[in-house]
């Protein structure tokens, strides 16, 4: 646990960093002009750039963290073991099914009974598996989970999510930034004071208020989408594998709920199943399984 919380840090803090380095290089971040006025166009395209920079710095590295930080042991069909030969076999006949090229496969060692897909491009991709599904699932209900997680690349939702994530993020800190520098202007009458640092106090501290209060708003359209991709991607799995398949893994998935690993927040999106509470369900990246069991029940 120690070792993904540091390099989740370590991995936020060199985007951090390298969004930095691509800004300075460009010339962009002077969006402030004469009295502490702000230049919206230039803010407008700091805010885009670091919104979007970010989320697809992250989407490029995502394979990579995702193998470190849930410990993935990829397999190549070749391992001798035959559950996770059977695994791989199962991956590449899916792809095959779905005209994608072959994805990299492996699995992690976790009680949770969930699975992942994640990737930078349909070519650039993971699909991975808990020890704790390959251990609590009949090959069958295995194989829809994993057509589910095969959909999602076949769908692209990895890039869309990033872009979704990106231009929210954008306008949660252009928004709060010029709600924040108006709440300064207005309170000290508009008055020049760029020799005190009281106004930018003010400031700083009602955009950290609202970039939260922000955050969370676009957090629920970022989860409502996240939600519809998942009822897209129940389906291509039951197009691919069969639909009572699926359905009789979501109804496994109902019994092993308080198994769901929440550690990794930045790999929720991309798992079977989450661990969220009804009261949070805006916020919720899953919608809840007897929802996706109906859906799926009603397919024609």
């Amino acid at each position: 646990m120690l070792k993904r919380v540091f390099l989740f840090v370590v991995t936020n803090l060199l985007i951090t960093l390298a969004i930095s380095v691509v800004l300075s290089l460009l010339g962009i971040g002077n969006y402030r002009i004469a009295g502490g006025r702000l230049d919206y166009s230039a803010l407008l395209v700091f805010c885009l750039l670091w919104g979007m920079v970010g989320a697809f710095i992250s989407l490029l590295i995502s394979r990579w963290s995702a193998k470190r930080m849930m410990g993935v042991q990829l397999v190549d069909g070749r391992t001798g073991h035959e559950e996770l030969d059977w695994l791989y076999r199962t991956v590449e006949k899916l792809t095959r099914q779905a005209q994608l090229p072959l994805p990299e496969v492996g699995y992690y060692e976790s009680p949770e009974v969930n699975a992942f897909a994640t990737g930078p491009s349909q070519s650039r991709s993971l699909v991975a598996v808990s020890s704790g599904l390959l251990r609590g699932m009949r090959r069958d209900e295995v194989e829809a989970v994993l057509a589910h997680e095969v959909s999602h690349i076949k769908n692209g939702d990895m890039v869309t999510m990033t872009l979704i994530q990106g231009v929210v993020n954008a306008f949660v800190m252009f928004l709060s930034t010029v709600i924040a520098n108006i709440v300064r202007n207005a309170m000290q009458g508009n008055r020049d004071e760029r020799g005190g640092g009281g106004g930018y106090m003010i400031e700083f501290m009602v955009r950290m208020v609202l970039q939260v209060a922000f955050g969370i708003l676009g957090g629920m359209v970022v989860a409502w989408f996240s939600r519809a991709r998942e009822f897209r991607a129940d389906a291509g799995a039951a197009a691919l594998s069969g639909r009572q398949g699926m359905i009789n893994a979501l109804r496994r998935l109902q019994g092993t709920q308080q198994l769901v690993d929440d550690s990794e927040p930045a790999l929720a999106a991309m798992k079977i199943s989450s661990g969220g509470h009804r009261w949070m369900l805006l916020l919720s990246t899953h919608p809840p399984l007897e929802q996706r069991i109906a859906a799926l029940e009603n397919l024609r």
